[in-house]
């Protein structure tokens, strides 16, 4: 019991303080004090209108002699690279002033008098020089009677034709193509062949076109007409280019001409099989 009072009734040891050191408060309080006087020692002191420069006097001044420019003017580099108004070329910086002189004018007009009293004179005498005869005029001219010249034609051909178009219209067809009567029970529609032919005037190509003509589309394609077409327009022999040596053309490709051969047909009856029996 003795024991357990004395414990409560004993002073608390704390820490001894070291002798000389300052807390951290009171420096942080000390650095203030000092910033703010030192902002107020500024406020206060200091300087708030700008320095106002001092007039500059009893300074010695250089003063040039008269009629001193034109030696002046020698120090400049440039003196004779410009023109200038004193040199050679001075009038024509400054050309002198030029009168203008209109050339083109008109004088005042001068009003003739007018007779009245001969006003419709030279009218009257021309009346009085000339007679005019009466004629009569027909109000509907006589028809004039013309027979027209009507070529007669035949609605189809009596033989197979080919038509030549394109570029290939320049170059002649050495031998005519002996065209065959094809036999076909309709009419038949045209082959067209495209064709391209080399400086010597062979044909180095030849491929079928579809016709183009829509009154032609119409009509019937045989294809061994067309075939028989192709076969033709191979053997086509054109006539050589003029001025174009072939045995030393470098590219014969350059030299190629473009064209159509056009097989116009002529459709032939079938022959008859069967004989018509007899009545």
């Amino acid at each position: 019991m003795n024991t357990a009072s004395a414990g409560l009734n004993s002073p608390v040891e704390t820490k001894p303080r070291t002798k000389g050191s300052w807390p951290l408060s009171r420096w942080l309080m000390l650095i203030a004090l000092v910033f703010v006087a030192h902002v107020a020692l500024i406020f206060a002191f200091g300087e708030r209108k700008p320095a106002a420069p001092r007039v500059v006097t009893n300074v010695p001044e250089l003063k040039l002699a008269a009629n001193s420019a034109e030696w002046l003017a020698l120090n400049d580099p440039t003196l004779f690279a410009q023109p200038n108004l004193a040199g050679f070329a001075g009038l024509a910086l400054k050309p002198p002033p030029v009168e203008f002189h209109r050339l083109e004018w008109t004088e005042s007009p001068h009003w003739l008098p007018l007779p009245v009293t001969e006003l419709g004179g030279t009218f009257s005498q021309f009346m009085q020089t000339n007679q005019f005869v009466a004629s009569q005029f027909e109000s509907k001219p006589p028809p004039q009677f013309t027979t027209p010249a009507v070529l007669v034609e035949p609605a189809l051909a009596k033989a197979s034709t080919m038509r030549i178009e394109g570029g290939l219209t320049r170059r002649q067809l050495l031998a005519p193509v002996k065209l065959p009567s094809w036999p076909y029970a309709d009419v038949i529609a045209p082959s067209k062949v495209q064709v391209l032919v080399n400086a010597a005037g062979n044909v180095v190509s030849a491929v079928l076109l579809p016709s183009d003509n829509p009154a032609e589309a119409t009509m019937a394609h045989d294809a061994d007409a067309d075939q028989r077409a192709l076969e033709l327009a191979r053997t086509a022999r054109f006539a050589p280019l003029a001025g174009v040596n072939v045995s030393i053309t470098a590219d014969p490709a350059a030299h190629l001409t473009l064209g159509q051969l056009i097989f116009d047909w002529h459709a032939v009856a079938l022959p008859m099989t069967n004989a018509p029996a007899g009545s």
